[in-house]
């Protein structure tokens, strides 16, 4: 078994603790894990992916090859957009959450954020099933936009066959967060599980 995974974003969304958390679950649960991340110029806002890769058999390179990615998590559907020709494929699975953040460039006028509903079109075109999700308004709703990579996880983690399960994100919250946090992070999990369910196209 081998599970390619990329997380991908901006600075800011948690893009890179999602990452961390998913590898430990998947240790804990006896798996191999290589992660590798590259980061765009600046922290906050620019360009994060990590490259996941998780096996029952050995450590894979912490990067994945062109066009095999099985699944990409899509932070920002901006960032989803731009690695699909290089990672995606047609068999490749797409958790995407709809809510844009406008880089500056666009804000100042300087170049056109893409229409969301064209992005889903071409992601949709682009490979297996997409999962289209608002996650940022349920995340809102959780407590604020910082809850957004736990209900992106939750999702990832009810994909059918997918090999790390939410129990086994719980435990490693266990060890990351103070208990005062866990209970938010538990309801932001059931809540990406939840999403998953209904929303394939």
């Amino acid at each position: 078994m081998l599970q390619n995974l990329i997380i991908t974003g901006v600075g800011g969304q948690g893009n890179v603790l999602a990452s961390q958390i998913l590898g430990r679950a998947a240790v804990l649960s006896g798996l191999k894990v290589t992660i590798g991340e590259t980061f765009g110029l600046s922290q906050r806002g620019g360009s994060v992916m990590s490259h996941v890769r998780i096996s029952d058999k050995r450590n894979y390179g912490p990067l994945i090859p062109p066009n095999m990615a099985d699944v990409i998590l899509g932070l920002e559907p901006l960032e989803t957009l731009r690695i699909i020709q290089e990672y995606g494929s047609e068999t490749c699975s797409y958790i995407v959450n709809s809510r844009p953040i406008y880089p500056l460039n666009s804000i100042a006028g300087e170049m056109e954020y893409p229409d969301p509903e064209w992005i889903k079109m071409v992601v949709s075109s682009s490979g297996g099933k997409l999962y289209w999700l608002d996650a940022t308004r349920h995340a809102i709703a959780l407590g604020g936009p910082i809850m957004l990579n736990m209900i992106m996880l939750g999702a990832l983690c009810s994909l059918p066959g997918f090999p790390v399960s939410i129990s086994q994100i719980q435990a490693i919250l266990a060890r990351v967060f103070p208990e005062t946090k866990l209970e938010a992070n538990h309801r932001a999990l059931a809540t990406g599980s939840e999403m998953i369910a209904g929303n394939a196209n």
